[in-house]
């Protein structure tokens, strides 16, 4: 029997083209990231199963990969339940096992902490465009801080990464998930109705306000609840100058419900990030914005870009999540880029990557004297000293088509090395 070729369904190789546009792009939001005072850490791939499982991820605790025990261990014939056999899974995202760091190294760290980790995560899910089963995710997070500053710097610092690969006319959507449960109360949902209303409402993108209505209807919720939060969503905009406006009126209506707090918090988030971020996205209010993950306790953000039309990157506030590890709360915030989808995009718009090295290859011919082999290495490392990528490598017999696909791999100088000099 002939082996697979092909990668696992949902999981891709990754051609040297995209490599070196995966390795450009990660260059810059580590140099972006850095520049507003994040610090590069990195956490196991396998993480406890007790953890992942702790009814905080959403949908994705359905998508866990789990690992098996192994050895005398595992013995299936004798396991009472699931625990006997599975001894971690793969992290689903970076959030839970970084919340895991912090709660494990606290007191060698400084206070506020702001992380900066890359890294691979994995999900049993059904693979679409721009999603797959293995996928980078590269998150910013702050711990230690209460103030609206942590959001406002994660914003400024996103959308400035985005900037700077080159991309414009996004938005950066942000809500509140205290605004989501006083919409819902001032509709006359039950607390225990939240989340199946905010899973519905997560699905407005989809299926449209009257799609919305359709669902919470089939979900045998009342008629009056229905109606009073269709009207209640109905006329909110993706529009940078409504946002206030929207926020304002919405606090009007809300004002038994919510807390005025909450929307001064957000109206500062607004003005601030509003005054210091670049023209090249919005920052938007956006009441419909849900999030899927229950370990969010307040602000909550999604990036969206035009060219993709969905979701490239997002976060919130999760207040709780350190006291499930050490029994004391920590303020903790997050924003992750959506890094796959990011990398697409660039792909289908014949991303260049700006100021390239100069590439420069030598081809040599069979049967050099060690003297010239020598001289040419000697050269080649000289050059590479000062900054120049070199490939030295054997000539083909078809030297013309070895030289056409050095052309598209960016080697814009190649030498030919003969015997005779």
């Amino acid at each position: 029997m002939s082996l697979k070729k092909k990668p696992v369904n949902g999981m891709k190789d990754i051609l040297p083209n995209e490599m070196v546009i995966r390795d450009y792009v990660i260059g810059i939001i580590k140099e972006t990231y850095r520049s507003y005072g994040y610090t590069p850490i990195d956490t196991p791939s396998v993480e406890h199963i007790e953890n992942l499982s702790n009814k905080q991820g959403g949908e994705n605790e359905k998508l866990i990969y789990k690992i098996l025990k192994r050895g005398e261990k595992l013995k299936l014939d004798t396991a009472k339940s699931e625990e006997d056999l599975v001894d971690g899974g793969l992290r689903y995202d970076l959030t839970v096992p970084l919340v895991r760091f912090y709660s494990n190294n606290a007191h060698e760290l400084p206070n506020p902490f702001k992380a900066l980790q890359i890294g691979y995560v994995w999900r049993a899910d059904r693979p679409q465009r721009g999603r797959y089963r293995q996928f980078m995710q590269c998150d910013i997070d702050i711990f230690g801080d209460e103030s609206n500053m942590a959001e406002i710097e994660l914003i400024l610092a996103t959308g400035a990464t985005l900037t700077k690969l080159g991309f414009k006319n996004f938005q950066i959507r942000i809500n509140d998930r205290m605004i989501l449960k006083a919409m819902a109360a001032y509709s006359g949902f039950a607390e225990n109705e939240y989340e199946s209303v905010f899973i519905t409402l997560d699905k407005l993108d989809k299926i449209g306000l009257d799609g919305v209505a359709e669902e919470l209807k089939k979900n045998e919720f009342e008629e009056e609840k229905i109606e009073k939060f269709i009207e209640l969503i109905n006329g909110f905009s993706n529009d940078a100058d409504k946002t206030k406006r929207i926020l304002e009126s919405l606090a009007e209506k809300l004002a038994r419900n919510l807390d005025a707090t909450i929307v001064q918090n957000m109206g500062e988030i607004l003005t601030n990030v509003e005054s210091a971020k670049t023209d090249a996205y919005e920052i938007i209010f956006d009441p419909t914005l849900v999030r899927g993950m229950g370990y969010y306790t307040g602000t909550i953000f999604e990036i969206a870009i035009p060219e993709f039309g969905g979701s490239c990157g997002g976060g919130g506030r999760y207040d709780k999540m350190v006291g499930n590890f050490t029994g004391k709360d920590v303020p903790g915030v997050g924003f992750s880029i959506g890094f796959e989808r990011i990398i697409l995009l660039l792909m289908e718009s014949n991303f260049q990557i700006p100021d390239q090295a100069k590439k420069k290859a030598y081809l040599l011919e069979k049967g050099l004297s060690n003297k010239i082999m020598s001289d040419t290495l000697s050269i080649a490392q000289s050059e590479r000293e000062a900054g120049t990528q070199v490939l030295v490598t054997r000539m083909n017999k078809n030297k013309k088509f070895q030289k056409e696909q050095l052309n598209k791999e960016g080697y814009n100088e190649i030498v030919e090395v003969w015997r005779e000099e």
